[in-house]
């Protein structure tokens, strides 16, 4: 799904938000996860599985943002936390320090969320998780993104998201994480 300088885009109320059948169209949204964060070709292998298992847990979901022809341009997906999970036992000693790890309890996960490049900043993302969270059970939701100052952490910031952790290592991951928490509803939708 290449970007295309110049191309005409579609008009962003064309583009549809809803339920998306993750596993039946996950190599549609890893490409797009691909593109929107720079995966290479074996880290969008690992997702492949990692998305197709998450979907097999209880209380997952996803949407999908898709243009009038059926393009996926933009997902999110996330599930009910469960102490178990590998990342809630990677971030549970950094909100332990900062005395935030009551937020692992009854929380809603936003695993991933991608929008395609050529349509940021047209609302997308922030209609799919806000979407997604509004159908969660939980009081309250939390995430990781990147510890960097980025338009994706100024969506959450936005939303109502803070800062519960900083400068999270995962094991895989060379750069630091930022672990976010909301309560539900989200502000600003």
């Amino acid at each position: 799904m290449p970007h295309t300088a110049g191309a005409q885009l579609p008009d962003p109320r064309e583009v549809v938000t809803g339920p998306l059948d993750l596993t039946a169209r996950v190599d549609e949204a890893l490409a797009v996860q691909a593109v929107a964060f720079g995966l290479t070709d074996d880290e969008v292998g690992v997702r492949k599985y990692i998305v197709q298992r998450h979907m097999t847990s209880p209380g997952a979901r996803a949407l999908g943002a898709t243009t009038e022809g059926d393009r996926l341009v933009g997902f999110v997906y996330g599930m009910p936390n469960d102490r178990s999970h590998w990342w809630s036992t990677v971030v549970e000693p950094y909100l332990r320090q900062e005395g935030n790890e009551g937020w692992l309890e009854d929380a809603f996960v936003i695993t991933e969320l991608h929008v395609h490049p050529a349509f940021q900043h047209r609302g997308i993302g922030r209609g799919l998780i806000t979407r997604l969270t509004d159908g969660a059970a939980e009081p309250r939701s939390l995430l990781s993104a990147l510890d960097i100052d980025s338009p994706a952490r100024a969506l959450y910031h936005g939303l109502g998201y803070r800062d519960l952790a900083r400068r999270v290592q995962f094991p895989s991951a060379p750069q630091p994480y930022a672990v976010m928490g909301a309560p539900l509803p989200l502000l600003g939708r």
